[in-house]
């Protein structure tokens, strides 16, 4: 179910109208002053229940001299699903507002963990939030422990690094999600024997890395028939990914399988296709796995291209990553059921 952010702040002034007495009133109440009589605080009270009011948050936010500032590191180039949560994270904008929050993206290289780190290190000091896609690798996980002692809460979105010391992790369960390709694959291929070829942005990204890790788990265990070729990496680039592959079906001629970690798609679909041109018969067709829904996966599911896709919630990303920011940023416990971004399984017959 699609959540609406309701662009609507209550207030002290709004908790005093409706209990019906003076904005001086309700601060009494608020600090347990004399001179309110009992009917009044049980009203004043009653109003702050009644609205799931948080009186010493609003307070605070009313008090505050300017708004509090958030950035959102994201990939640089046409990933679809990032370009989604970036949508996701406009049509937030009347939210934000009345939060007083500001919330800026910022593109970089993230496979290029110098350029990365970077554009970390050049954040220092300006925001009071930073969600960051990030690469697992020591320069970054200096640079988030950097900001973390500059006093920036820092969240990691989609791909984590837990041996940094940032303070949530906002995205799904990875090696669960790579397992669930792995079952997808295995049972789809069927009875037939053969290769499965895998293709990632980068293995230095965590979230990659554990896909494939838990793709190779059910792989190994379930499927023996079934031998799963060297990871190629292409940076989640179009032009890249369909070069890799299509030079590793010019050296394979019985991949059955193939098994997209990440981005790259239309490359990945465009080798595929060539190759499934090329096949002499049905079943030498490859069973195609990937991630995430965008206007290309599903056009690609529809015509029979690709089998599966591992969907995840950009915008439930988006949102719980502002709302992780903001509880942490107010010192508010984190919810985490709330916040938890779960997967599901889409196949033609059943797209959203």
């Amino acid at each position: 179910m699609a959540e609406t952010f309701t662009p609507t702040a209550l207030t002290l002034k709004d908790i005093a109208r409706e209990a019906g007495v003076s904005l001086a009133t309700v601060d009494r109440v608020l600090h347990n002053r004399p001179g309110v009589r009992p009917d009044t605080v049980r009203r004043v009270k009653d109003a702050i229940e009644r609205n799931a009011f948080q009186p010493h948050v609003a307070a605070a936010e009313l008090a505050r001299s300017r708004a509090r500032r958030f950035a959102f590191v994201m990939p640089s180039g046409p990933n679809p699903f990032m370009q989604q949560i970036e949508a996701y994270l406009g049509e937030m904008a009347s939210w934000l507002s009345a939060r007083r929050l500001g919330v800026e993206t910022v593109a970089t290289d993230v496979f290029d963990p110098s350029a990365l780190a970077g554009t970390l290190e050049a954040l220092s000091g300006d925001y009071d939030g930073v969600a960051v896609v990030a690469l697992d690798h020591p320069s970054v996980r200096a640079a988030i422990n950097d900001l973390v002692d500059a006093g920036s809460k820092v969240v990691t979105l989609v791909s984590d690094v837990p041996s940094s010391r940032r303070h949530h992790y906002v995205g799904i369960d990875n090696i669960a999600a790579g397992r669930t390709a792995g079952a997808l694959v295995g049972r789809l291929v069927g009875q037939r024997s053969g290769k499965v070829a895998i293709v990632a942005g980068s293995q230095g990204l965590r979230d990659h890395a554990e896909r494939i890790f838990g793709f190779n788990q059910v792989m190994a265990a379930e499927f023996p028939g079934l031998s799963v070729l060297p990871v190629l990496e292409g940076r989640d680039e179009d032009d890249r990914s369909e070069q890799l592959l299509t030079r590793l079906f010019g050296r394979h001629a019985d991949i059955v399988g193939l098994y997209n970690v990440g981005a790259g798609t239309q490359g990945v679909a465009k080798a595929l296709g060539d190759r499934a041109s090329s096949a002499a018969g049905r079943d030498r067709q490859v069973v195609f796995v990937g991630h995430d829904v965008t206007a290309l996966t599903r056009r690609l599911l529809l015509q029979g291209v690709m089998d599966a896709a591992i969907s995840q919630n950009p915008g439930h990303e988006a949102r719980a990553a502002v709302r992780v920011l903001l509880a942490l940023a107010r010192g508010e416990p984190i919810l985490r059921e709330q916040e938890k971004i779960r997967i599901d399984i889409v196949m033609r017959d059943n797209l959203p």
